[in-house]
């Protein structure tokens, strides 16, 4: 169902330049965006984590972001179907992951025909994400 690319740096990357346009970009989300963040991402649905809407990532502006999990999903419609589109969500989506973010990428027809499924995808991967997060309060000693 969704394409899922993992990378274990963890580096913050929020873009104050781009806040306007994300601003802009909340209040004309598509039908199938508002649907995840309505059914499964918003109020911290998903299993306790806060995601924020159209979030500010290095020059890009990610559709969902959990700052936490370092994990950005995005819902394409018909135009990522075009190579132009295509090359450029591949380069993002690679330029993310090198920072040390998983990406999720669900077309609008899955969020629509498969709201359930993209839920339980997305819970898959925030499980294994809790999985690989240190416990709280406990520092790592790097051997000298």
């Amino acid at each position: 169902m969704s394409q899922e690319y993992i990378h274990p740096d963890h580096i913050s990357d929020y873009r104050k330049a781009h806040r306007e346009n994300a601003t802009n970009m909340r209040s004309k989300g598509t039908k199938a965006e508002v649907w995840l963040w309505k059914f499964v991402l918003r109020n911290k649905q998903m299993k306790g984590y806060t995601f924020n809407r159209q979030r500010p990532i290095m020059h890009y502006i990610a559709d969902f972001m959990c700052k936490e999990l370092k994990l950005i999903i995005e819902v394409d419609g018909s135009i990522h179907d075009t190579e132009e589109v295509q090359a450029k969500d591949f380069v993002k989506t690679n330029e993310l992951v090198t920072k040390g973010y998983t990406v999720l990428r669900f077309t609008n027809e899955d969020v629509y025909n498969n709201l359930e499924i993209v839920k339980n995808d997305i819970e898959r991967v925030v499980e294994r994400l809790e999985n690989t997060l240190p416990p709280l309060g406990v520092a790592e000693v790097l051997p000298q």
